[in-house]
C-alpha cells in the first residue's frame, strides 16, 4: 500500500459520502420548492465551478475537502427578489424545512443500505469463527472455550463469521452483560452452550483488539517453524537465513510451532538472538538481531521471514457468505439500523465515561482504514464506506448547533413554542456548536497522532 493509493481511496470515499449527503439536501429542497444557489463539495476557495440547470445553480469543488454544503435562497442571508420570495427557504413551513435538513443524514443511511446490499449480494470470503487457544484469566478462558471450537450462535443470533461474532460480543460488552450465551461446536460435532461474563469489561477493553482482550483468538493451523521466504534487506537476510531453513531453538529454548518463533522475535526488538537451524540435514547456529518496528503504537521485533503454509488447511477455515437480492436488502436494512443504534450507544457511553474517548477517530485514521480496506479488495472497501456513511449520518443528527441535528432541534423548539427562536439565540447556539466541533476535531486528531506514535 502506497501513500498515493491511501490518499486516492480516502478522497474517493470522502467525495462519495459528501456528494450523497448534500444531494439529499439538494433533492428535497427542490421537491419543496426552494431555490438552490450553490452545491459545494468542500469549503473555501472554489477550484472548479459551473452553473447548470434552470435556476443556474452553481456547482463547486472547493479547496478544503472535509465537508460540503448546499446554499439555498434565504432572506436572512441576502436580499431576495419579490417574485422569488415564495422559493426562499425561510418562507417555507417548518415541516418542509425539517425535511430538507433531515434529508442529508437520511441520504447517508440510504447509501449505507445500498452498499451493504451490494456487499451481501457479491458475497464475502472471510474467516470462520473457529477459536484458537483462549487467553488465560479472561472471560473466554473462564467460559471454557477450547482450541478448535466453532462459534455457531450468540444469544440465539446465528454466527457465520468472525465479524458476526465480534459484532454481537461487542454489543453485549458495551452493555456489560454478565451472562452471554455462546453456542459452540467442537471438531467431533458436540454442541456446547457456554456463558461468557462480560460485566467486567473496562472502557479501555473496547478499544483496539477487543476479542483478544476478552480472551478469544483466531484459530491458526499448526505451522512448523520452516522458512518459506526471506525479505531482501531484512535482518533475517543479513544474518544469512534461507528459504527451507527449519528453526529448532532460539537462545536454547525449543521451538515447536511458527507462532512460538514469532513470539520470541516480536518480544525481542533490537536484541541479539542465537538460532539453531536445520539446513539440508545439517544443524548450524545463526545469530540474528530483530529490526525494531512500530505496530499499534508499540515497538516489536521483525526479521523479515515468512512461514510455509498448508493452503489446504487454510481453505478449511474460510467461508463465503452471500444472499439472494431480496434477503440481502432485508439484511442490509437490519445491519444499517443495528450499526446506527450501536453508534449512538457508544457515543452516549463516551459522554458518561463508560467507554474510552480513544475510540474517537479523525481524518488520519479514517484515511489509513480507507487505504487498507481498498488494498484488501472491493468487499472490504464497500463495508468501510457503509460504516463511515452511517457514522456521518449519526454524527450529523446530534443536537449540536451548526450540525443538521442542531437545526432540527431549533425546528422542534419552533413547533413547541409556535414561533422560531430569536436570531440572537440561534447565533449564540452556532458559536457554542462551532466550539464543540473544533474541540471534538482536535481531540480526534490527537487520537490519530497517538495511534501512530510508538509508546
Amino acid at each position: 500500500m502506497t501513500f498515493l493509493s491511501t490518499i486516492i481511496a480516502f478522497v474517493a470515499a470522502l467525495g462519495l459520502l459528501i456528494v450523497f449527503h448534500e444531494f439529499g439536501h439538494f433533492l428535497v429542497a427542490r421537491w419543496c420548492g426552494v431555490k438552490v444557489l450553490r452545491f459545494s463539495i468542500g469549503f473555501g476557495q472554489p477550484l472548479l465551478r459551473k452553473r447548470w440547470g434552470k435556476d443556474q445553480t452553481e456547482w463547486v469543488i472547493a479547496a478544503f475537502p472535509l465537508g460540503g454544503y448546499v446554499k439555498m435562497l434565504d432572506e436572512r442571508e441576502g436580499s431576495v427578489a419579490p417574485e422569488e420570495l415564495s422559493r426562499s427557504f425561510n418562507r417555507k413551513p417548518v415541516a418542509r424545512r425539517f425535511a430538507i435538513v433531515a434529508a442529508g443524514p437520511i441520504a447517508n443511511f440510504l447509501l449505507a443500505i445500498v452498499l451493504y446490499w451490494l456487499l451481501f449480494i457479491l458475497g464475502v470470503t472471510t474467516m470462520k469463527p473457529v477459536v484458537g487457544t483462549a487467553v488465560p484469566a479472561t472471560a473466554a478462558a473462564f467460559a471454557g472455550f477450547e482450541r478448535g471450537d466453532t462459534i455457531t450462535r450468540i444469544d440465539n443470533e446465528p454466527v457465520a463469521t468472525w465479524q458476526d461474532a465480534r459484532w454481537l460480543l461487542l454489543s453485549h460488552a458495551v452493555e456489560r452483560s454478565p451472562a452471554v450465551a455462546v453456542e459452540t461446536v467442537d471438531a467431533s460435532g458436540l454442541t456446547t452452550l457456554r456463558k461468557m461474563d462480560l460485566s467486567g469489561v473496562s472502557a479501555d477493553d473496547l478499544d483496539g483488539d477487543f476479542l483478544k482482550k476478552i480472551g478469544l483468538t483466531t484459530f491458526q493451523p499448526s505451522v512448523k517453524p520452516v522458512i518459506s521466504s526471506v525479505a531482501p534487506d531484512s535482518s533475517g537476510s543479513r544474518a544469512g537465513l534461507l528459504a527451507g531453513d527449519e528453526i529448532l531453538t532460539v537462545n536454547g529454548s525449543k521451538i515447536a510451532l511458527w507462532e512460538d518463533l514469532v513470539e520470541k522475535i516480536r518480544t525481542s526488538p533490537g536484541t541479539r538472538l542465537m538460532l539453531e537451524v536445520r539446513r539440508a540435514g545439517q544443524v548450524m547456529g545463526v545469530e540474528v538481531t530483530p529490526d525494531t518496528v512500530s505496530e499499534g503504537g508499540k515497538k516489536i521485533g521483525k526479521i523479515g521471514i515468512g512461514p510455509q503454509i498448508d493452503h489446504d488447511e487454510l481453505e478449511k477455515l474460510l467461508v463465503e457468505v452471500s444472499y439472494p437480492a431480496g434477503t440481502a436488502i432485508v439484511k442490509a436494512i437490519g445491519k444499517t439500523w443495528e450499526t446506527s443504534v450501536f453508534t449512538l450507544k457508544m457515543l452516549g457511553k463516551m459522554v458518561v465515561g463508560e467507554v474510552s474517548w480513544k475510540n474517537v477517530s479523525g481524518p488520519i485514521t479514517i484515511a489509513d482504514y480507507a487505504g487498507k480496506s481498498a488494498q484488501m479488495g472491493l468487499s472490504p472497501y464497500l463495508g468501510f464506506l457503509a460504516l463511515i456513511s452511517i457514522s456521518l449520518g449519526v454524527l450529523n443528527l446530534l443536537p449540536i448547533p451548526v450540525l443538521d441535528g442542531g437545526h432540527l432541534m431549533y425546528y422542534v423548539i419552533e413547533i413547541l413554542r409556535g414561533r422560531p427562536l430569536s436570531p440572537e439565540a440561534i447565533e449564540t447556539g452556532q458559536r457554542v456548536g462551532m466550539m464543540l466541533l473544533f474541540a471534538l476535531m482536535a481531540f480526534a486528531i490527537y487520537n490519530d497522532i497517538s495511534r501512530f506514535i510508538p509508546s
